[in-house]
């Protein structure tokens, strides 16, 4: 009998918490939305640390950001730079060292190459995902096929940016997380910026 009780408490407790952790799922989702209709661009900085599960190993990367409706450029410093360009339909991804370039369509299969693209469309969250909250962070799986994306864990920030980081778990377990800095909005970016002008000699690659 006292085994029992203790089930039926638990289950109560886990019951009568599951209204407010979806109601707190539906207001930090309508924040994001209602954020991302006053938001005309962002540019920031941003931490990216990917996890490979199999290797058991964890590259950091470090870089700049600028997003404008649908076009996104991501620059990755250190000691492999690389720019992500990311204009309407097409991606392309720019290795400087290599003095070559990879252009190709870009569509949701190209997410797992890019995937902090994602930024740009989170203003379409109940539309894409389904979603729950678990330690105060949102968790989203699509509604239809991401690519090889398992599900995205979104921290919502209190400043004016809505997002203060976001993991992206594959179907494998790798995890790609970003943490977003000094991030800015409405600074009127110019279309300049999301241009590709390879210098002389680049390789420009096809897929």
């Amino acid at each position: 009998m006292a085994l029992l009780k203790t089930i039926t408490i638990c289950l109560f407790t886990i019951f009568s918490l599951l209204p407010f952790a979806l109601c707190h799922a539906d207001n930090q989702v309508e924040k994001i939305q209602k954020a991302y209709e006053n938001i005309k661009d962002i540019r920031g900085n941003f931490i990216q640390k990917s996890h490979i599960k199999d290797l058991k190993r964890t590259d950091t990367y470090k870089g700049e950001f600028f997003i404008k409706s649908k076009e996104m450029r991501w620059e990755y410093k250190g000691d492999k730079p690389q720019t992500v360009y990311i204009n309407g339909d097409d991606i392309i991804i720019y290795q400087k060292k290599e003095r070559q370039a990879f252009k190709a369509k870009f569509d949701r299969a190209t997410y797992g190459q890019a995937p902090i693209a994602l930024l740009g469309g989170f203003g379409n969250i109940d539309n894409e995902f389904n979603v729950s909250t678990k330690n105060d962070r949102l968790i989203l799986k699509p509604k239809k096929p991401m690519g090889n994306i398992s599900h995205i864990e979104l921290l919502p920030s209190n400043g004016e940016f809505p997002i203060e980081s976001l993991a992206i778990i594959d179907t494998l377990s790798n995890r790609v997380e970003i943490h977003l800095k000094d991030v800015k909005i409405n600074t009127d970016l110019k279309d300049k910026i999301f241009e590709f002008s390879p210098p002389e000699n680049v390789n420009i690659l096809r897929q």
